[in-house]
């Protein structure tokens, strides 16, 4: 929320906008609630302009009533733009020392929205935020959309053009196994294999009559030669960097060519390396050192990025592991708002037939309680929170998870009980973001924001002033910091 009686101490970014628009409604004004309304949201100001300083000033916009309802008729007309997502409470005017101006608030779309385009043409009328601007989405990013926005999930589509030995018959028999140890007795134990499959979701009968691998059959069970017909991009890839230096102690990669490459081999491979060397204090009821909250989370870290993953994305799942953190990117925006998917209670994968497979082997079921578990169990270590970072241009999700930090008690991560350098960039984000849509805050705000205890918050603070990325406003009492401009 904006304090408009300190306009002028707020600067354009990639959630605020000012027009001036003393002649009408801007045409570019469109592009904008596109892009917003596509990205993270935003803030669009009506009769404000910025100076050659970058600071916003207030002009009174001569019939503001007028420019609301015109608003109100082009947002809602289908051949202006796609979708209104707004209410009667995102627009409203206000008089801002005489002047009065109109504030337009624009929320993230939800995903069956997108893409929130301007005209009739989704390709060339769909626009997203990047810093102070706005761009036009590629035709790839626009389509992404599209894929997010089907109530059916792209892995349950039946490859009517490969056949099932497309699958891997060995990893095909390690699920099964683990499934009849994890769910003995199970009603599907005695099916034969095509029949087991289709059971699954993993096969399904095309318009052939014959019975086809699913998108999620093939990526789960599949080789990666067969996998990459379908999925050009696709690609998994774990690094470890355990040592001193840089040199990388660990990897794999699904085209290797030396294992299959599917979903299911990659968890099972990279589960043991995951949670190997990273000490949590606290231990369950039954005592396995391997077996801890934060052992937990990990693996449901690792579940999730699997099933969110858009494997028609660009860039490939990627998992890196350091002595001090791990970092877990996979191609694909969020489908519901960071922040939703850290409160939890609201459930969209992007592949739904995907989870439903790890759920009957009992991974990614809830046991690690999902994004809000893995911050519970961070925050119950006495770690640095993680930090998740949505990146445009490709599309990725990246969670960021230190391995020490805070009040910690015996991390295996380096520097231990220090900052360590993922910590403090994490958190320097966190900051900023912060101050992006706050003019100000004290220490102690920014400490419990953080969650974080105040003599850390200082310290952070004071080297990122000393970095120029805040500044310090000493007002006689506790002083107050704010973003550079």
């Amino acid at each position: 929320m904006i304090d408009f009686s300190k306009i002028e101490q707020y600067r354009e970014n990639n959630r605020i906008e000012a027009k001036r628009a003393l002649g009408g409604l801007p045409e570019s004004i469109w592009e904008t609630y596109s892009a917003f309304a596509n990205t993270l949201g935003g803030i669009l100001l009506l009769g404000v302009e910025e100076q050659k300083d970058k600071t916003l000033h207030t002009v009174d916009l001569p019939d503001p009533e007028w420019m609301v309802e015109e608003f109100w008729n082009i947002v809602n007309d289908p051949d202006r733009t796609s979708v209104n997502i707004l209410s009667p409470r995102h627009v409203r005017i206000e008089n801002v020392n005489g002047d009065r101006i109109i504030v337009i608030t624009i929320p993230r779309a939800q995903r069956y929205d997108k893409p929130v385009h301007v005209g009739g043409d989704p390709i060339s009328g769909t626009y997203r935020r990047s810093g102070e601007g706005d761009y036009r989405c590629t035709r790839e990013e626009v389509m992404s959309m599209f894929r997010d926005a089907a109530v059916q999930t792209r892995d349950m589509k039946v490859l009517d053009d490969m056949g099932l030995d497309v699958l891997h018959d060995e990893s095909i028999l390690r699920y099964r196994i683990r499934m009849e140890e994890r769910r003995p007795g199970h009603a599907w134990e005695e099916l034969g294999e095509t029949e087991f499959l289709c059971r699954l979701g993993a096969a399904g009968m095309g318009p052939d009559g014959a019975v086809h691998p699913t998108a999620a059959g093939l990526l789960m069970f599949g080789t990666s030669e067969e996998i990459v017909r379908e999925f050009p991009h696709y690609h998994l890839e774990y690094r470890e960097y355990m040592g001193n230096d840089d040199n990388c102690t660990d990897t794999i990669l699904s085209d290797s060519k030396d294992w299959s490459g599917n979903l299911h081999d990659f968890y099972f491979r990279v589960c043991n390396r995951l949670i190997r060397g990273v000490r949590s204090t606290f231990r369950e009821e039954s005592g396995d050192a391997d077996d801890t909250a934060v052992h937990k989370a990990l693996r449901e870290a690792l579940a999730n990025s699997l099933v969110n993953a858009d494997y028609c994305g660009c860039g490939g799942l990627v998992i890196v592991k350091r002595r001090d953190r791990i970092t877990v990117s996979n191609p694909g925006a969020f489908r519901i708002g960071p922040d939703t998917a850290r409160s939890g209670g609201v459930s969209d994968p992007r592949n739904a037939a995907i989870l439903r497979m790890f759920h009957l082997i009992q991974i990614g079921n809830g046991v690690g309680g999902g994004i809000p578990g893995i911050y519970a169990a961070w925050k119950k270590q006495g770690w640095a929170l993680p930090t998740i970072e949505e990146r445009f241009r490709p599309e990725t999700t990246v969670m960021h998870l230190p391995l020490s930090g805070g009040n910690e008690a015996g991390s295996s991560g380096a520097d231990s009980g220090g900052n360590v350098p993922v910590q403090k960039d994490t958190r320097e984000m966190s900051v900023a973001e912060y101050l992006t849509d706050n003019i100000s805050a004290t220490c102690g705000e920014l400490a419990r924001y953080l969650e974080i205890e105040n003599e850390e918050a200082d310290h952070l603070l004071r080297e990122m002033a000393e970095a120029g990325i805040v500044v310090t406003l000493e007002t006689g009492g506790e002083p107050l910091y704010k973003r550079r401009s």
